[in-house]
């Protein structure tokens, strides 16, 4: 989630090993001479996401295992990419819109791979709220766990790009900073009681107080 309100959309996660990262890295580079991967199998996986206005929904600890296994399907899918997960959801104690947020995060020359891949397990393109364009895509979905039913928003965005630190470090402040947390969800109760329930608007409307917070962080 850079520097403009409606790309910001939320972080979490520790720093790239680098060890991994550097076979991840080098596995990449092999694959990608030729700018090619082995053709993706397409066995959906993912349930279809249902479009709603947007709602404040209490933190739900469920949404972490929800989280770990959609990472696990994209990963085995995608095997150069790796996944965090973001946004309120990946938080303690943060209340939302209780959709689970990743951060599919693709090396160099590898965008078109990773949208196939992701796509091939059942995810879908934007219908409503802000539509990201295919540069930086997000899909959506839908997972059963645990006996819940979770929707899911997945953001593809390059390594090692602005991006990426910027939602991994509001993620990081919020997890460390009770204060700013519940700043946040203050926040977004108020968004809410305004009557605001467009999604895209929410996002606008939270955007600026996720500038504000990195901007002093």
């Amino acid at each position: 989630m850079v520097v403009q309100a409606p790309l910001v959309y939320g972080l979490q996660s520790a720093p790239e090993n680098d060890g991994g990262s550097s076979a991840h890295e080098a596995l990449a580079s092999v694959c990608s001479r030729d700018n090619r991967w082995p053709r993706v199998k397409r066995t959906p996986q993912i349930l279809p996401y249902s479009n709603s206005h947007t709602e404040y929904v209490e933190y739900d600890p469920g949404a972490i295992g929800a989280a770990a296994r959609v990472a696990a399907l994209i990963e085995a899918a995608a095997p150069w990419a790796k996944v965090e997960h973001i946004g309120s959801t990946a938080i303690p104690g943060c209340a939302g819109k209780g959709i689970v947020d990743l951060m599919a995060r693709y090396p160099s020359g590898q965008l078109e791979a990773t949208r196939e891949a992701i796509d091939a397990l059942g995810f879908q393109h934007q219908k409503i709220g802000h539509i990201f364009p295919e540069e930086r895509p997000m899909r959506v979905g839908a997972i059963q766990y645990a006996g819940k039913r979770y929707r899911l928003h997945v953001h593809l965005i390059g390594m090692h790009s602005p991006e990426e630190e910027t939602l991994r470090r509001f993620r990081d402040l919020l997890r460390g900073n009770a204060t700013l947390r519940d700043t946040y969800q203050a926040k977004k109760r108020a968004i809410l009681q305004l009557g605001v329930r467009d999604p895209k608007d929410y996002t606008y409307a939270k955007g600026e107080f996720i500038t504000s917070v990195i901007g002093r962080h």
